[in-house]
């Protein structure tokens, strides 16, 4: 079957990953991207496992008619089998586009949870709106990456009939562990003598909520004085003005390294020895099932399907609660030190519950099904 998908960039993020595995471990179907913006990080990436990709190049926030136009004739000229589209924007213009150009076999993907006041951007929080007005007549079916994303978008409105919740899956051979990997990131950044690394891979955005996790490291450090915390991502660097006040306000300096955005997530990965999330907004947050592929043990607040994900393999807790997530941590610290039987059995039993929960193999089986059934 010919599937095309059109997605609103290929920047790095979580969707933009999920379309990449996905496009990659589906060897039955041919694969089609069109990318609103341009090709981002993943268009060269999805190029070279021989999936044509095209893009439309639309500046963010603007809709250029002639990209539109563009759109069209590729949908009419490609006769696609599938149009699947990622997220709100693209679910909107791709899927109407789409449905213009005679598709009648489309999917909306939807890979967000809350909409946050303040947070979201207006233009988000309207789009999500005129999508819950059209859900029941564009799209064919709805695939959420998490249950509770479904519960808050048919909430707002968006059709109940048509929705169908597909985990996102993960190469389970890429992330795993890898004790001379991890130690090998520890060195390279100098904290190759720490007994206990706090870690955390993200990008500064407010859903992240960062204040939040600076804050709890703070607290922390009035138990662990030598505490050491790394953190990873997009514009999580020294350059981040914004960031590093926040971390100079709460006397943290130097207890976080801001190592920016890194190709290597799989050694990060294993260098923590502890992975924190404090998010007041997510879906399916990917980087717990990548920390937990590699036997990391984690913390995170309950957003999203993370407790779904991390079960009891590790530490769940209210978000905006810096001391619920300090004292979480703290727990974390103890038991590897004090019971180091306990915390070999919680990473292996953090491996095994993304192997047997949230393989690629279930991911792809879990769209074919909603596709062509």
């Amino acid at each position: 079957m010919k599937v095309i998908h059109i997605i609103t960039g290929l920047n790095d993020g979580g969707a933009e990953a999920v379309l990449y595995r996905l496009c990659d471990f589906d060897k039955y179907d041919e694969h089609i991207v069109i990318s609103m913006m341009g090709k981002g990080k993943y268009g060269p990436l999805l190029e070279n496992i021989g999936v044509k990709v095209y893009c439309l190049d639309m500046p963010a926030g603007k809709i250029q008619f002639a990209a539109l136009i563009k759109l069209y004739k590729l949908i009419r000229q490609l006769k696609p089998d599938v149009v699947q589209t990622w997220m709100y924007h693209a679910d909107l213009i791709g899927g109407m586009i789409a449905r213009f150009a005679g598709v009648k076999n489309i999917v909306w993907g939807v890979h967000h949870t809350t909409l946050v006041k303040g947070e979201s951007k207006r233009s988000t929080i309207l789009i999500a709106k005129l999508n819950a007005l059209i859900s029941s007549f564009i799209p064919r079916k709805i695939i959420y990456c998490a249950e509770k994303s479904r519960q808050v978008q048919e909430s707002i409105g968006f059709s109940p009939k048509i929705g169908h919740v597909v985990p996102n899956g993960y190469n389970i051979d890429d992330f795993k562990p890898d004790l001379d990997a991890g130690m090998a990131f520890r060195q390279e950044v100098g904290l190759a003598e720490e007994k206990f690394l706090i870690g955390h891979v993200g990008r500064y955005h407010p859903f992240k909520d960062y204040p939040t996790l600076v804050n709890a490291v703070s607290l922390l450090t009035k138990e662990k004085s030598a505490l050491k915390v790394v953190m990873v991502g997009g514009d999580l660097t020294t350059d981040n003005t914004q960031l590093n006040q926040l971390i100079k306000d709460n006397i943290c300096t130097e207890r976080i390294t801001l190592l920016g955005r890194r190709n290597d997530i799989t050694a990060v990965m294993n260098g923590f020895d502890l992975f924190v999330l404090s998010s007041v907004s997510e879906a399916f947050p990917n980087v717990l099932n990548e920390a937990m592929a590699c036997g990391t043990p984690c913390v995170t607040t309950d957003v999203g399907d993370a407790a779904v994900i991390v079960g009891d393999t590790g530490w769940v807790v209210p978000p905006r609660n810096p001391q619920a997530l300090a004292n979480a941590m703290l727990e974390a610290i103890e038991e590897k030190q004090n019971n180091s039987q306990a915390w070999q059995a919680r990473k292996h039993a953090c491996r095994e519950r993304i192997v047997n929960n949230f393989s690629i193999e279930k991911m792809v089986e879990g769209y074919q099904k909603v596709w062509f059934n």
